[in-house]
């Protein structure tokens, strides 16, 4: 027997899932939602418990209630079912009445030009006006101009500015369904120099950005690459002799085995103590086939598990193939809430004093 709040986290979890299907125009209606109608012999043994459950449906609507002739206990009207005639019913059973209605009348507006806006289900739920005029101003730009090659802080759109657009220029793309004809900004890649006899090559330069391309000329004689993810973590190492760590690169780590100085060096991973981590790892392994990894073990998690943090939202990928059988038990057991739901050790929170020694080691 299913009382009306366990019937809501199931709707929840149905709307979670399929609306931006819905959004599109997919699913069959109505949906109907089984009540767990009891027998005669589960009305005799639990009496209390099957008026309660008639009872907390006696006042909701969508639910189809029928008759029941029962032996001993004359006819019972019984809520059989709620059944829901569209995702506007769903979402105003679960509370998410608004929500839905903002972003199917957005969808209505919008979807005819741009009809991948049904995957984007919470841009158009959550988005203020301001920004939805601003997005449809720059879609329609761009359409209107697909081989612009300009900037994009150079579009001569009201109202737009770099600060919003960088961070929504992916989701302009995929909603398009093509190139937006902007020109790409410079792939920069940060990496600091720890031999002051590399540095003669970079000027005397030991703090580096430049242009992945460029760096392609360089051809600096460096004996051991790091690899970091943190920024500041990069620029807290010492000098080291032959040395180069390269920082902050996060899935674009492969880029470096494009660069001939790097892959003939050794190379190691550093990033942090998380599913997205060893999938960077992954990632930059399939480049770079005998880069290493350091502090990235079960004894390193546990040791700092006071330092904890939550991660956000862990990686979708199930196996890592290009992980060693230690890194994979370490990236199984995260995946797995081994130690604790969705556990994250962040690398910068590692102290140096523990860091140094096994970086020395390898």
């Amino acid at each position: 027997m299913l009382l009306p709040d366990a019937v809501r986290a199931l709707l929840t979890r149905r709307y979670r899932a399929r609306r931006c299907d819905w959004l599109a125009g997919e699913g069959n209606w109505p949906i109907p939602v089984s009540l767990g109608l009891p027998s005669e012999q589960d009305a005799q043994r639990q009496p209390d418990a099957v008026r309660a459950w008639a009872n907390a449906w006696r006042d909701i609507g969508h639910v189809v209630w029928s008759e029941r002739h029962w032996r001993s206990l004359g006819t019972q009207s019984l809520p059989e079912r709620l059944v829901l005639s569209g995702p506007a019913d769903v979402a105003t059973w679960i509370g998410e009445s608004q929500s839905w209605q903002r972003a199917h009348n957005r969808y209505q507006h919008l979807g005819a030009r741009w009809p991948r806006f049904s995957r984007y289900f919470e841009v158009l739920a959550d988005y203020a006006d301001a920004d939805m005029e601003r997005l449809e101003a720059l879609l329609d730009w761009l359409d209107r101009n697909p081989n612009s090659n300009l900037y994009p802080r150079q579009l001569p759109i009201a109202g737009l500015d770099t600060k919003w657009l960088e961070p929504r220029m992916s989701l302009v793309a995929d909603l398009r369904g093509a190139d937006s004809g902007l020109r790409p900004l410079p792939y920069l890649v940060r990496f600091c120099v720890l031999d002051s006899d590399l540095r003669r090559h970079v000027g005397g330069l030991s703090d580096v950005s430049a242009r992945l391309e460029d760096l392609n000329t360089l051809d600096l004689p460096a004996s051991r690459i790091y690899v970091v993810e943190n920024v500041q973590t990069g620029l807290a190492f010492g000098d080291e002799p032959g040395a180069v760590v390269f920082m902050g690169l996060g899935y674009g780590v492969g880029l470096l085995a494009r660069l001939p100085w790097v892959a003939r060096a050794g190379c190691i991973y550093w990033g942090d103590l998380d599913t997205h981590g060893f999938a960077i790892l992954d990632r930059a392994r399939a480049s770079l086939p005998s880069l290493e990894s350091v502090l990235m073990d079960e004894e390193t998690l546990l040791e700092f598990r006071t330092l904890w943090v939550h991660e956000r939202e862990q990686t979708a990928a199930g196996a890592l193939p290009m992980l060693s059988p230690a890194e994979q038990e370490v990236y199984r057991g995260l995946k797995e809430q081994r130690w604790g739901p969705n556990v994250r050790l962040e690398q910068e929170r590692i102290p140096w004093s523990f860091a140094a020694p096994r970086l020395a080691r390898r």
